[in-house]
């Protein structure tokens, strides 16, 4: 009976910090068990998992005092994932270890009953930590390997029992499993996913779907039920430049430590389109919740798209949480002493109704709305979150010709190809156009006189913020990368302030 050391990793928002579990068994009744180290619920839980998965396993459970403390202290510990650390340390402090037998390893992994190991979440993160802390051998469920191979320099070993570790660990087995992970790796697009081909007429709503792929820009979509506006949204996906590699690790390090990224699941390839209820609550959108805080759906959509359907049914207070995400690409939460924050760079794509019965200005459909109750409608969109939607535009009805017409549209690939060529544009001056700083709109944003009259006149015109003002010209900027001009031309800005006439003109 002795001491004995094993090492995991316990999650901090989307990164991992390391944890050394340390196993005492030493004489004392075997009812006594203690665990220090801050452990949560999940983790003080574990004594009666370890029990049953030592018994069932061949190995037993030591008749002895068990004490295990989880260094640091200072830092809450969440989760099943401590279960197969602290079994191995177990066994090595009862002596069917050998000394040291864990010393090169990161270990991670949920217990059942039988000895069975279950997936965690957040292997990638793990698997980042243990390179940046000088291991290169890690322990995980089998339904992590993917996940974590995705690291390289680190040797992954697969396991799906908790007798196959003692061998493991003693021979030094050569078990590891290894990922590609190039920057060449090739994107394979999804055989369900959906095409621009598929939708009739809306050209004037495609353009600004372009534009807003090429830039990044956020999109706010206005038309009567059925006009497609859900259709179009969940087709913008397919027409973003692909993931890059580092992008791409981003992304899958944070549908890791949420839990949604699927078993045997490696690297994401392709951009998250995340689509909540306007019954969502702030938690669930934002993050946060009771304990540790836990990332919302802005996070989840990073490097990805946000829809908010129905836009003016969300609550304003949970609409006007977006805006720090919007402006900084990440969101902070506190809860109980504890301040994370989470990665958060993602595309707005909302869509509306005209008025509350859907019908304002449908040549077809009679609106029986009257004027307050449209400007009530509307003015549950608080003016500091329309000027950060960059493109607005009307999804009018599609007329029956266009809808019957036998014409194939342009593919989402053709679209994908210009928006891709135009992002590279804009990766050369260092960021995508709607990232681009204050301080860097007037070097790349420049205009000739007829320019800045025009810009003048719609300014006054509309009534335009500061905000909205430096959108115009972020826009504008995509349209020329799109069309690979050097400066603003006069007919170029005035699309772009097409884009914000709802602003003011619609909803009056």
């Amino acid at each position: 009976m002795g001491l004995f050391k094993t090492r995991t990793a316990a999650l901090y928002g989307v990164d991992a910090l390391l944890i050394d579990v340390e196993v005492d068994v030493y004489r004392g009744s075997a009812k006594d068990f203690f665990m220090v180290g801050l452990p949560d619920t999940a983790v003080k839980e574990s004594r009666e998992r370890l029990k049953s998965a030592l018994t069932n396993s061949g190995f037993g459970y030591p008749n002895q005092a068990v004490t295990i403390n989880l260094a640091p202290a200072n830092i809450r510990k969440e989760g099943a994932g401590f279960d197969l650390p602290m079994a191995l340390g177990i066994l090595g402090a009862s002596g069917t270890l050998p000394e040291g037998a864990a010393d090169e390893f990161l270990i991670s992994g949920e217990l059942s009953l039988d000895g069975g190991i279950r997936p965690v979440r957040g292997a990638l993160p793990m698997a980042v930590c243990a390179k940046e802390q000088g291991i290169r051998k890690l322990i995980v469920p089998a339904a992590n390997a993917a996940e974590a191979a995705v690291v390289e320099d680190v040797d992954v070993y697969p396991v799906k029992h908790l007798r196959e570790i003692p061998q493991l660990l003693e021979n030094r087995a050569e078990r590891s499993t290894t990922a590609a992970r190039n920057d060449s790796a090739p994107h394979v697009p999804n055989a369900l996913s959906v095409d621009f081909g598929e939708v009739r007429g809306q050209e004037t709503a495609k353009r600004a779907l372009e534009i807003s792929a090429a830039g990044g820009h956020n999109v706010l979509m206005v038309g009567p039920p059925g006009s497609g506006k859900t259709m179009l949204a969940k087709r913008l996906p397919g027409i973003l430049p692909k993931l890059t590699m580092d992008e791409a690790v981003e992304t899958t390090k944070v549908h890791s430590v949420a839990g949604v990224l699927g078993e045997h699941s490696g690297l994401l390839r392709e951009r998250p389109f995340r689509s909540p209820h306007h019954g969502v609550s702030n938690a669930g959108l934002v993050g946060g919740g009771s304990g540790m805080p836990r990332c919302g759906e802005v996070s989840l959509a990073h490097n990805g798209v946000l829809f908010l359907d129905e836009f003016p049914e969300f609550p304003r207070n949970v609409l006007d949480l977006l805006r720090q995400p919007l402006e900084d690409g990440r969101i902070t939460i506190a809860r109980g002493g504890i301040s994370l924050t989470f990665p958060s760079q993602f595309m707005l794509v909302a869509a509306m109704n005209p008025c509350p019965c859907g019908y304002f200005g449908d040549p077809n459909r009679e609106c029986r709305c009257t004027p307050p109750m449209i400007q009530r409608y509307v003015g549950k969109i608080s003016g500091p979150m329309l000027d950060r939607i960059d493109i607005h535009v009307e999804v009018p009805p599609v007329k029956y010709r266009e809808l019957r017409e036998d014409t194939p549209a342009e593919s989402s690939e053709k679209i994908r190809e210009r928006a891709e060529r135009a992002r590279e544009i804009q990766m050369r001056r260092g960021y995508a156009n709607a990232r681009m700083p204050a301080k860097m709109i007037r070097k790349h944003c420049k205009l000739d006189a007829t320019g800045e009259q025009t810009l003048e006149v719609a300014v006054q015109r509309l009534g335009l913020s500061a905000r909205a003002h430096d959108r115009i010209l972020k826009v504008a900027r995509t349209i020329c990368d799109l069309e690979g001009t050097e400066n603003i031309l006069t007919a170029q800005l005035a699309e772009a302030v097409q884009y914000r006439s709802l602003d003011r003109t619609y909803w009056v």
